[in-house]
């Protein structure tokens, strides 16, 4: 807890918005994307997505295959509570939305499905959309799934295995976008960059989650920060964003959303 709270007074400090951000590309995705506050359908659907999980009491046995939870001590868990204190804010979720309509993203890979909250939020309203989520836990994919059927989200492809299981099975897929969210540790997050880099082409984007969750996760975070291949990174504290577009002068940026 206490290198969290001296990472986000860190993050304070090197922070800017868009005033400071000299790249058109950055310029463009902060003030057009991030900083879009225009309300949108597909927030409505989303809130009632989430209320869904929050009303549901059911407890579940969960199976971590990551860096464990700070929150909970025991494996089993309410629905409720997961949707509450694991899956993402509905601010985080209105802005993968925007994210997926601004990058005009047809192909989205998802490792953590957790109760679906995210998946969901990439999903609504973007019907053209085919996304591939991986949950190693079955009861709580079978939670994201029951889910994602009563919201008629038919077009996500849920793959209840491990990630080290899933990710060859993807063969030459090719994402548009790549959000990663589980198992926060550093030799993990490097084993699954450098494994899902053969699936983006120029212009997908990487989004790492908690990537100032600990020591080892900023660590992490600054190895990837350093592969020659990565041109432009985007720290906003919880979210870590990866573009690779060759066209982009090397640059690194730390932006308050």
């Amino acid at each position: 807890m206490w290198h969290l709270i001296k990472a986000y007074f860190s993050f304070i400090v090197k922070s800017t918005n868009q005033h400071d951000v000299h790249s058109p590309f950055v310029y463009d995705l902060v003030t057009k994307c991030f900083y879009n506050n225009k309300k949108q359908e597909a927030y409505t659907t989303l809130s009632a997505y989430k209320n869904q999980l929050l009303d549901n009491h059911d407890h579940i046995k969960v199976s971590d295959f990551g860096a464990g939870s700070r929150v909970f001590k025991s494996d089993k868990r309410k629905v409720s509570a997961i949707a509450k204190n694991a899956g993402i804010s509905l601010k985080r979720g209105q802005l993968l939305n925007r994210l997926v309509k601004y990058l005009n993203a047809t192909a989205i890979l998802e490792l953590g499905t957790s109760v679906g909250i995210g998946t969901a939020a990439m999903a609504i309203d973007n019907k053209e959309v085919k996304i591939t989520t991986v949950e190693g836990c079955p009861e709580t994919a079978k939670v994201a799934k029951n889910h994602f059927n009563s919201f008629h989200l038919d077009h996500i492809k849920l793959i209840n295995d491990t990630f080290e299981n899933a990710l060859p099975t993807l063969t030459d897929q090719i994402f548009d976008i790549v959000y990663v969210d589980g198992n926060h540790q550093k030799e993990a997050t490097l084993r699954y960059f450098n494994q899902l880099l053969k699936h983006r082409h120029n212009n997908t984007v990487f989004i790492f989650d908690d990537i100032h969750w600990s020591a080892e996760m900023e660590a992490a975070w600054k190895t990837i920060k350093k592969h020659p291949e990565v041109s432009v990174t985007i720290d906003t504290f919880q979210w870590g964003f990866v573009f690779f577009r060759k066209e982009q002068v090397k640059e690194d940026f730390v932006i308050r959303i």
